[in-house]
């Protein structure tokens, strides 16, 4: 017995024993170090007027079901979050104020095989949690300058399209290309030409609203996605992105660059697609370089259609 008392007190998992009125008989040490309770505190307690909020989610129905039918059940990270509300002992407190838990809950079996009671283990999750974000956002992110990848862009193009048909919502589109951006590389190298790049970026989100999505659509081309946002109001917001972009100097290693944009204006069509947006963004872009750069082009809608 008393090998086993060794075990619940310093196996590194929260262990929570409850009777059948789920009062605390068992608190390991675990469970005294990241609550912050005492098991001096909590033995004979009922667990939820220590944790009134477990009332408020599915734990008294999970409980009950294991004390009646002694099954298993589990609490995911994915789903709920966390089972008791404790701090994220890690320095990424930052990002997750909240430990992270995975929790399973079983039946405690007396010699006559009589449920008496339960056992919980919380197990600190929050790591994976940080890591696998990490991971998700690296999936969808340029890695240069922050803003989002060819593939995410598409994948959230398509999904503004069909909410726009949905709700009979406005959603319109930029297509922006830095000016002789070759000549950058070439005259002072790819190092201020990946500093040139973040730049814009970080000009283009002064200008953008919280629901707009940034990306980066190609080498030195961006995508700026426009939810709710009428054609006219698009063709403002590129004029006022182009403007500004021109006039403030892009800090450098050593220097300071005064770089200039083309961009292109597409507002959604009743029957647009993914593709055919973009070509007309794209044609439109094609049309501002061709008429010398370092301007906007918003084709009409009736241009549009017959272009494309």
């Amino acid at each position: 017995m008393h090998e086993f008392r060794q075990i619940f007190e310093t196996i590194n998992l929260g262990l929570v024993i409850l009777d059948r009125d789920l009062k605390v008989t068992g608190w390991n040490r675990w469970m005294e170090l990241h609550s912050g309770i005492s098991a001096a505190d909590i033995v004979g307690c009922q667990v939820c007027q220590t944790f009134p909020e477990l009332t408020r989610s599915s734990f008294l129905r999970v409980v009950k079901g294991v004390l009646a039918f002694g099954n298993y059940a589990s609490y995911s990270q994915k789903l709920h979050k966390f089972l008791f509300p404790m701090k994220n002992p890690h320095s990424s407190y930052s990002q997750l104020a909240q430990m992270q838990q995975n929790c399973t809950v079983g039946p405690l079996r007396n010699e006559q095989r009589e449920i008496t009671g339960v056992y919980i283990t919380v197990q600190d999750v929050t790591d994976f949690v940080i890591y696998e974000e990490k991971l998700v956002t690296m999936a969808k992110t340029d890695g240069l300058t922050g803003t989002y990848n060819r593939r995410y862009l598409d994948q959230r193009l398509q999904e503004e399209l069909d909410r726009s048909r949905r709700h009979g919502s406005p959603l319109s589109i930029l297509l922006l290309d830095i000016d002789h951006f070759k000549k950058v590389n070439d005259t002072y190298g790819h190092l201020d030409g990946d500093y040139a790049l973040r730049g814009i970026a970080a000009e283009l989100r002064r200008n953008l609203r919280t629901i707009d999505i940034l990306g980066r659509y190609g080498g030195e081309e961006f995508c700026c996605i426009l939810p709710e946002t009428p054609f006219e109001q698009a063709c403002i917001l590129a004029e006022r992105c182009r403007a500004q972009i021109a006039a403030t100097p892009l800090c450098c290693i050593d220097h300071q660059l005064f770089l200039t944009v083309s961009i292109g204006v597409a507002g959604q069509l009743p029957d647009d697609t993914l593709d055919s947006i973009i070509k007309r963004a794209d044609g439109a872009l094609y049309q501002a370089k061709h008429q010398g750069r370092n301007r906007v082009c918003c084709l009409t809608v009736l241009m549009e259609t017959a272009d494309a």
